[in-house]
């Protein structure tokens, strides 16, 4: 499983997915950080990465192309830190692993997590 992590989320955040033995890479360090959603998602779904995000309109482009791919992970939180998200971010991954893999939005906040397959 490979991570691309969203410009809206710290670059921490790749530490901490190395701490679980995930793949994970900042789109900072590999793209342009003024790049539309539609760019960072094709990027995504060429190296097989899943989403990492807290905006909104990564689930709503989905919704609208009717894609399959690439997976994305939806934090909606007001708090995106590492140390608030990780101990759910990284269950939520090893619960959710086999329906990521294969295409799916998966929304995480502070009371409730929902997963649907892809496409929307």
């Amino acid at each position: 499983m490979r991570i691309l992590i969203d410009m809206n989320l710290s670059p921490e955040w790749v530490h901490e997915f190395k701490l679980h033995n995930i793949e994970a890479v900042h789109w900072s360090y590999i793209g342009d950080i003024g790049a539309p959603d539609i760019i960072i998602m094709d990027w995504a779904r060429k190296n097989e990465c899943i989403v990492f995000t807290h905006d909104l309109d990564f689930g709503t482009a989905l919704a609208l192309t009717k894609a399959e791919k690439p997976s994305v992970i939806q934090v909606r939180t007001q708090n995106v830190t590492v140390t608030h998200l990780s101990k759910m971010v990284i269950s939520s991954l090893e619960t959710y692993t086999d329906l990521l893999l294969k295409g799916a939005l998966l929304v995480l906040d502070e009371d409730k997590k929902r997963i649907r397959i892809l496409p929307l």
